[in-house]
Parts: C-alpha cells; structure tokens; sequence
C-alpha cells in the first residue's frame, strides 16, 4: 500500500499527531482514556467514514469515554494497514471547493475473527460494551431477502450452531456473546445494524431470535424479550480508497497514511432511540434520534434513490458519465427537483420536525458534486432489484390518489430503453442485473419495437407485479414514453418533460 511517492514519509501514528500540518484535525482528547464502549463488526470504509467520525465527533465534545474496537470478519486488510498507525486513519471530505481533512482516534483496536474468536468474543462481553454495531452487506445477515427469515440450511449458519464458541457469522458472535453475558449475569448489549437494507433492526432481531431458539428455546425466548435491535438510516457516499487517494492524502498530512478513506461532505444518521444499557451522546453531533425510522428509510428511498435511477437511466443514454455530468445539464437538474417536489415528495408522511426542503436542497448539492465520480452505469446496475421501491410503488400510491405520474414513468420507460441494450450511438450497453438474460431475451425478441418491449417487459410480474400491467393510466403513458425515447432521443425528452 505504499507508493513511491510516499514511502519515504514517516507512517501515521500517535506519536506524531502534533507535527501535523495545522489545517488537519486531529483528535484533542485523551485517547488513553478511553473505554470500550462499541464493538463494531465489519469494519470498513462506510463505518469509518460514517459512525466511527460521529463518534469521533461526540469525543472532541468531551462526550464519555465511548471507544472502539473494529472487527474484520472476513479480510485481514484494514488491521493490517491501522494498526501499525495506532489505529489511526484520514477521512478526507472532497467536494467542488477541495479536501479536508480529519485524523479519527476512537478506534482503540482492530481484530481479525477467523484468527481469534476468542478474542472478539471476550471484547464483546465486557460490561462496559453498550452497543455491538454491523456493516456486513446484506449477504452478511445469511437469510432469505425475499422472506426476512434466516437462511438455517446456510453452511456458516450451521457451522455456528454445532460450534457455538468457533463463531464465523456476525449473527454467530452476538448469539455466543449474549450467551456469555447471560450465564455470567452480564446486562445485554444493544444490537445495531448500519446496514443498508429496509428494516434492518427487525431483520436483525428476527434472524438472531430465530438462531438463538436453534441453539435453545429458553435462549431464544430471553434473546427476544431483553436484546434491543433499533432500526436505523445510513447515508453518506464513500468510494473505494485508490492509490492516488492514498498518495494525495499521505502528502498532505506529512505522513503516510496506508488506509486513509475519502467522503462526501453530506452524512446522516437516523436512529431508533431503544439503548436500554445506555449509548453515546449522538444527537450532540447531528444524528437523528427518534421514535420510528421508517418513514426516513422511505424519503431516502424515493427522493434519493428514486431520483438516482432517474438520473442514471436518462443520464446514461444521453451519453453523461456521471451523476455530476447529468446535472450540469439545467433541464436534468429542473426534471429531477421536480420529480421530488411534484411527484415522489408528496408521498412522504414524515413526522413533525422533518425538514423535507432542506434534504431536498442537500441532495441537488451532493448530485452535483463534481469530486465523487459516481457513474451513472454503476448506479443503473440491479434496476429489476432497485425499480419496485424507489419508483414502481410511489406510482401506485400516485395513482391511487388520482395524481400525475409523468416523470417518474419517464424514468421507467428510461429503465426500458436501457435493457434494451443498445445506446442511443448504437453501441452495446453492458447491462448488469439478476435478470439481464431474461432482459436480453425480451430485448432481442422486441427488435427495436418499443410497444413489443414494453409489453414484454410489463410481463415481469416479479418488477412490477400483477396491478400495473394491467392498469392503463400506467402502462399508455410508460409505453408512449418509451417510444419518444427512441424517436426523439433522451436529452429532448428530459428537455420537454422537465
């Protein structure tokens, strides 16, 4: 992880923190002083940009002692690279004006789980522990998307459950470690997943009741009645650390930093508020805690990531690489505020105190960004996936209601013309998706006609259901829409929608 150009500068570390150039943060508070208070399993990126710099945060404001331990459970890579740092490292926040910088120091240590379960499991049945956070992907949960439940024909799950105290899933170390705490009179720790996945508290609570029932029914019943599992919001873009980023960041400080991670000036985090051993000050540094989440998962969902897919599709066949690339364009910047103020945000029931305007005006900041590089072919990536919750279900409630749906059934038939998978210049698209053979079936069946696509397409009744295709107010206009994106081009039409 060195480069060239850095290799000769003194590796970041404790002793060092004051010969930092003077514009980059650095931690001011006693890191000796610490107590662990968070494990974190899955450390990465995401969480070192996101809830370890709130933590990071609350620190600075001399709020408790809450420090952490990061778990890989899977690559060695991260301890590898911080712990000859003392488990120090950059975030870099990048937008049009620069970067800034901020050297984080509440991780107190990092752990490898497959070179030392016992290690990770003693860790997490400290008293002093309060919370067990996860970034594990999705796949990390070991269930079944589909259903919420866990997957008990999983290998790893199995695994656990015939060697409770070897662990190898996220799911497998809480059990064990609740189980420890519970036989040695310990309170439990709170359950956290920063995971990006809907309901992800009570996807956590169901899959680890239901493993712990496996081991044992009083277990389980105990799990379920004294374990929180707060659902919570995650968002902040964080690209893949590059060896330029490594080198730009190394420079700056002076020192090299192996494993520095670069961000997104915008960051959120909206929490339950259900920490019955107690949690860090967190709102005393901008996160949200409340009663319910899921009306936030929703707003994040159909103002964020329903106008992502909007600009993806539309900006990826009006030839634009980029998300910042599309919204230069004034016409895809006056689409995508009006798809928010005039379709999708009319949808939204959030509770008193919500600010939609002001997350609105956010994102148009963060989409035009110029320093994130975030591709319009990456985003439009998984769309039979992405489409039912960020656009197909706001339609149906629009049409219920009796309202316009314009824009959003442009981003749909924009959807269609591109699994079509040629561009506008007639080039091939590289169409990814779970169903891109289906999706090129259709399309080479379709030959070019735009009615015979949509209703080819319309047949997937695992995208759009049984109701839509059979409902003319949807399937008239995303057909006549689909058919100017193919005479007219989408640049014209995003000109004439807008």
């Amino acid at each position: 992880m060195q480069s060239p150009a850095t290799s000769s500068l003194p590796r970041l570390g404790a002793a060092g923190l004051s010969n930092l150039p003077a514009a980059v943060a650095r931690p001011a508070y006693d890191r000796k002083a610490l107590e662990l208070g968070v494990v974190h399993l899955g450390v990465g990126a995401f969480q070192r940009a996101h809830q370890a710099a709130y933590t990071d945060a609350l620190l600075e404001k001399r709020f408790g002692p809450w420090g952490i331990a990061g778990v890989s459970l899977r690559s060695p890579d991260t301890r590898d690279a911080l712990e000859p740092q003392d488990g120090l490292y950059t975030v870099a926040v990048r937008d049009a004006e620069g970067e800034r910088l901020r050297v984080i120091g509440c991780l107190l240590e990092l752990l490898v789980a497959h070179e030392d379960p016992q290690a990770v499991l003693e860790r997490m049945c400290r008293p002093s522990v309060r919370i067990v956070t996860l970034t594990v992907t999705e796949k990390g949960y070991c269930h079944d998307p589909a259903t919420g439940a866990l997957n008990e024909d999983h290998p790893d799950i199995r695994h656990d459950l015939d060697n409770p105290a070897k662990p190898r899933t996220a799911i497998g170390f809480i059990a064990e470690a609740l189980a420890r705490r519970r036989a040695a009179g310990v309170a439990p720790f709170t359950v956290l997943s920063c995971d990006n996945l809907p309901s992800n508290g009570d996807t956590v609570a169901r899959i680890l009741r239901r493993f712990a029932e496996l081991r044992d029914a009083d277990f389980g019943a105990w799990v379920g009645e004294t374990v929180a599992c707060p659902n919570s919001m995650v968002d902040r873009i964080v690209p893949a650390t590059t060896e330029a980023d490594r080198a730009r960041v190394s420079q700056s400080l002076g020192m090299q930093d192996a494993w520095p991670v670069v961000t997104e000036p915008f960051t959120q985090w909206v929490v339950e508020d259900r920490f019955p051993a107690g949690r860090p000050a967190w709102e005393e540094v901008g996160v949200e805690l409340v009663a319910d989440v899921h009306p936030y998962e929703t707003m994040k969902l159909r103002l964020l990531n329903g106008s992502h897919s909007t600009i993806a599709y539309l900006g990826y066949l009006a030839g634009y690489e980029t998300v910042s690339d599309t919204m230069a364009d004034p016409a895809f910047a006056t689409l995508v505020r009006n798809l928010m103020d005039r379709e999708t945000g009319p949808t939204l029931h959030m509770p008193p105190g919500a600010d939609l305007e002001h997350y609105k005006d956010a994102l148009i900041a963060r989409f035009r960004n110029p320093a994130l590089r975030h591709r319009t072919w990456q985003i439009a990536m998984d769309g039979t996936q992405k489409l039912p919750q960020r656009l197909l279900n706001p339609i149906r409630e629009r049409l219920a209601a009796g309202e316009p749906i314009d824009r959003m059934v442009l981003a749909v038939a924009a959807w269609m013309r591109y699994v079509a998978g040629i561009d506008e210049k007639g080039q091939p698209i590289d169409v990814r998706d779970p169903l891109a053979a289906k999706l090129a079936e259709i399309a080479a069946s379709a030959a070019g006609d735009p009615d015979r696509l949509a209703e080819a397409l319309l047949g997937l009744t695992a995208v759009f259901g049984d109701d839509l295709p059979r409902d003319p107010r949807f399937t008239g206009p995303v057909t006549a829409a689909l058919k100017r994106l193919f005479a007219e081009g989408a640049r014209a039409v995003v000109a004439a929608t807008a």
